[in-house]
């Protein structure tokens, strides 16, 4: 300290902290020109002590005008050095980095001024306080004085253009650490020096940007979002031209940047969105094996922005997700297709439909490529699709269908399809009611239609659960008499009598339809078992015959006016070979009360038939065996219940011994004063996956009551 008082005249030191400016700086001149000369001489101890004094004295004071003369004191010494001010840096720079955070806003001005100073005599020497200097500009470039701010500028376009570029000892890998931390600041300030550091380094064609893109990235995309047009223009040019790069650059770690990206893909900023997605669907082009394991995140990215409000977001995700589709991945490779049906499995409960159908051809593909590996994770998705069922949008069960038919192709999946198909229909009344045709319909088109039907069949034949299997049962007979798609069975079902596979379809439906009067005298009229049916009708007791029996039988009177039924209406030409589809028809109008359209349309329909006598005798034709064959296909001998190998007296005792279960179930609700208003919850509910046995134990499936709950009816 005394050696620099006796070369610093005490006049300078005085107007050093003088308040006016321009004696400030007249005294920093001198002192330039004390230790340009002390430079010469070679005095470096003298400097030392000059410089203590500046630092101790000076910038260290408590008077702003002292700090002040001392900023401008500290800057004429370095520029008094000039060659020699390497060597003394290390006591020169850390008094102004901490005038930086000075409260007086001139001081930090000429903190700036003085750094600005040092760095032009130094130029890459300044680089060893390079992290110092980055952390103090950054938070000046934010600073309340707009004269602070300026000053930063300029410091900071010289240390960004004339420093840092310039020099070989600038360590990218220190200074990124700096960045990272910084990148989520939302100070516009702060955001915009940031970009300009970023565009700046990227544009040095020694400092490799891109290899620690994903450590800046995520902060770039928060910029998008920016209320600054500004900020958002900036950082949407650096991301495009780091998106350049990368489609010319033979190696990125695209797998960091993927995470980053399936994260942005859900902003609620619709420009981040698009950016975000823009990008995935040029990694998914470029980053091949890398991002085999990324997949099912990016999925999980694509399938909801699929539904975008924003067109161009729309357009550029369904574009990715069928380049996605399109690669022909290898679980051995990494595919994880377990992860894969994770993510489309709850993108079935998205609320948008576009959604919902490209989850599903999700599905649909993998069961096509990897079945036996998706047919392992069946316990995952299984009740997804089965709910998938209850879709509102009839594209998403269609398609469901198509899964699970898929799914179905072999005899276990099939019969675990059909057991839980059935529970669902049981558990959700409202499932049966409004989907439950298409789901049979499009189930008998993908699966065939006798196939489904004979295990609908087997699995309602022991329902325990009486009123629903009696309303299952009227939903299929409705559906097996007039969809298109059954038309073969319907077919099928005409030969009864002359056709083993025929009447063994026959066999195969008539233990279940007898949980339904009406089903059965339909199965009957639609098989020709003419004879039959009419037994059945006689059968009838006074408790079949109530409301619900007569609008169903309504309906059949309707139907058979249909081109379904046109082969019966033409057998009516000949009544004396005929004679028991006569009497099964008229014992159906005897049934009906004379005032109900039904009534009117069967009467006026028997009443074209040509005149005939019910004594008159029948006329009898040949079976295939060579043995007389009449009405229902009876062999013509005596005291024989089988016909054709359908027993039809055992038939009929079934049929009885099924309607008396269901009357004395009748009498049971009535006693016990259930009514449709009853808890499904106070029945017994088997679950589905206890149903799924061998074939011989197929005949008990799971059960719930349904009694009054809107019954679909024929």
């Amino acid at each position: 300290m005394a050696d620099a008082l006796t070369v610093i005249p005490a006049g300078v030191l005085r107007n050093l902290a003088d308040k006016l400016y321009e004696k400030r700086k007249n005294a920093a001149l001198e002192v330039e020109g004390i230790v340009k000369q002390l430079t010469t001489a070679g005095d470096h101890d003298k400097i030392t002590a000059v410089i203590n004094l500046l630092t101790t004295e000076f910038t260290y004071s408590p008077q702003a005008n002292h700090r002040k003369g001392g900023l401008i004191g500290l800057a004429a010494a370095t520029v008094g050095l000039t060659s020699e001010a390497a060597q003394h840096l290390e006591q020169i720079v850390p008094p102004v980095l901490n005038s930086f955070s000075d409260q007086d806003s001139r001081v930090r001005y000429y903190a700036c001024e003085a750094l600005y100073n040092i760095a032009k005599v130094v130029r890459g020497d300044f680089i060893i306080f390079f992290n110092q200097i980055f952390d103090a500009l950054c938070k000046l470039s934010a600073d309340s004085d707009a004269n602070v701010q300026s000053a930063a500028h300029l410091l900071d376009r010289l240390v960004k253009q004339d420093i840092v570029t310039e020099s070989d000892q600038f360590s990218i890998e220190e200074f990124i650490p700096l960045l990272r931390e910084r990148m989520n600041v939302l100070n516009p300030y702060v955001r915009q020096f940031l970009v300009g550091w970023i565009t700046v380094l990227d544009s040095v064609p020694d400092i490799d940007m891109l290899g620690f893109l994903p450590d800046f990235l995520d902060g770039l995309f928060n910029m998008l979002s920016d209320s600054s047009h500004e900020i958002r223009q900036q950082a949407d040019s650096a991301l495009s031209e780091f998106l350049q790069e990368i489609k010319n650059s033979p190696s990125v770690d695209y797998g960091r940047m993927a995470e980053i990206l399936v994260q942005r893909a859900a902003s609620p900023d619709e420009f981040t969105r698009l950016t975000a997605i823009t990008w995935i669907n040029e990694f998914v082009k470029l980053g091949g094996d890398q991002l085999v394991p990324y997949y099912a995140d990016i999925l999980g990215a694509i399938l909801p922005c699929i539904s975008d409000k924003e067109e161009k977001i729309r357009v550029v995700a369904r574009e990715t997700n069928e380049e996605l589709r399109a690669i022909k991945a290898d679980p051995a490779e990494g595919f994880d297709v377990g992860a894969i049906l994770s993510i489309a499995r709850m993108q079935l409960s998205s609320e948008w439909e576009a959604t919902r159908i490209e989850a599903l051809h999700w599905i649909s593909n993998l069961l096509n490529r990897h079945r036996y590996e998706v047919l392992n994770y069946l316990n995952d998705i299984f009740d997804t699709l089965l709910e998938a069922l209850s879709d509102p949008s009839d594209k998403v069960v269609l398609l469901v269908l198509e899964v699970h038919a898929c799914i179905a192709k072999d005899l276990l999946h099939f019969r675990q399809l059909v057991v839980f198909l059935v529970h669902n229909f049981r558990v959700d009344n409202s499932l049966l009611e409004k989907r439950g045709a298409l789901i049979i319909r499009r189930l008998c088109v993908l699966l065939d239609a006798e196939r489904v039907y004979r295990e609908l069949s087997t699995i309602l034949e022991g329902e325990s659960d009486l009123d629903f299997a009696s309303i299952m049962v009227q939903a299929l007979n409705l559906i097996l008499l007039t969809s298109s798609e059954l038309s073969d069975l319907r077919d099928l079902l005409k030969q009864s009598l002359v056709s083993p596979s025929g009447k063994d379809l026959f066999v195969s439906l008539y233990a279940s339809w007898c949980h339904s009067p009406m089903a059965i005298i339909s199965l009957c009229l639609l098989s020709q078992t003419y004879q039959h049916a009419s037994t059945v009708i006689q059968s009838l007791v006074e408790e079949d015959i109530n409301v619900k029996f007569l609008v169903q039988l309504d309906k059949l009177i309707r139907l058979l006016e249909t081109p379904i039924f046109a082969y019966l209406r033409l057998q009516l030409l000949e009544p004396g070979r005929h004679m028991w589809l006569l009497k099964a028809l008229y014992g159906l109008l005897m049934l009906l009360p004379q005032q109900s359209a039904a009534f009117k349309i069967l009467r006026t329909r028997l009443k074209t038939v040509p005149s005939y006598s019910f004594s008159g005798e029948q006329p009898r034709r040949t079976s295939s065996s060579g043995s007389q064959v009449t009405e229902d296909g009876d062999i013509n001998q005596d005291n024989k219940s089988s016909h054709h190998g359908i027993n039809f007296t055992a038939k009929l005792q079934q049929f009885e011994q099924m309607q008396q279960q269901h009357r004395q179930h009748a009498k049971v609700q009535a006693q016990s004063g259930i009514n449709s208003t009853s808890s499904p919850m106070q029945q017994g509910v088997q679950r589905p996956e206890e149903l799924i046995r061998s074939s011989s134990d197929m005949n008990r499936p799971p059960s719930r009551s349904r009694r009054g709950q809107g019954q679909l009816q024929l």
